[in-house]
């Protein structure tokens, strides 16, 4: 596990005054601003301003950018925040960024694949998995019916895919 979590990324500039289209990964998107300051995968420290919420995301204010052109400079760095600066997840929750990367492993004990991401759509989490044996990355519900074990410390989820999933 990381000791950086990616919290959000810059989608682009947003008018001409510095301004940034923000997307937050946080589960109370509002919340990213409470981590001030986020890193940069650019190597440079933010502090974050909401102004407004927008489709997809928030408008924001980023501190040492004052131009369009600095903030279009910065569409897709991605922010991150020390993992001990965030509240530790609850019994049956885990941060996106500690499973992926994990195995795949059937409830028989035959590995699948890895975890590739995690995607959510509104209807709950998918495990987007890829694997040496599949042609294309598949997508398991992450629900304890199909993934009813999470080792983080071994390294692996066991999966109970529906029939024909894979």
């Amino acid at each position: 596990m990381s000791d950086q979590v990616c919290v959000g990324a810059i989608a682009g500039s947003y008018g001409v005054r510095g301004d940034v289209r923000l997307k937050s990964f946080c589960a109370e998107p509002e919340s990213i601003a409470d981590y001030n300051p986020l890193a940069g995968d650019n190597g440079t420290n933010y502090s974050v301003t909401l102004t407004r919420p927008m489709k997809n995301g928030f408008v924001a204010r980023l501190s040492g950018v004052s131009t369009k052109e600095q903030a279009d400079a910065l569409k897709g760095v991605q922010l991150f925040v020390p993992r001990d600066r965030l509240p530790n997840p609850g019994e049956d929750e885990y941060y996106h960024a500690d499973l992926i990367g994990l195995r795949v492993v059937d409830t028989g004990g035959t590995e699948i694949g890895t975890i590739r991401a995690v995607m959510d759509h509104g209807a709950g989490d998918l495990l987007e998995i890829q694997g040496p044996g599949l042609k294309v990355t598949v997508f398991l519900p992450f629900t304890r019916t199909c993934v009813p074990t999470v080792d983080l410390v071994g390294g692996k989820v066991i999966a109970d895919p529906p029939e024909g999933l894979f």
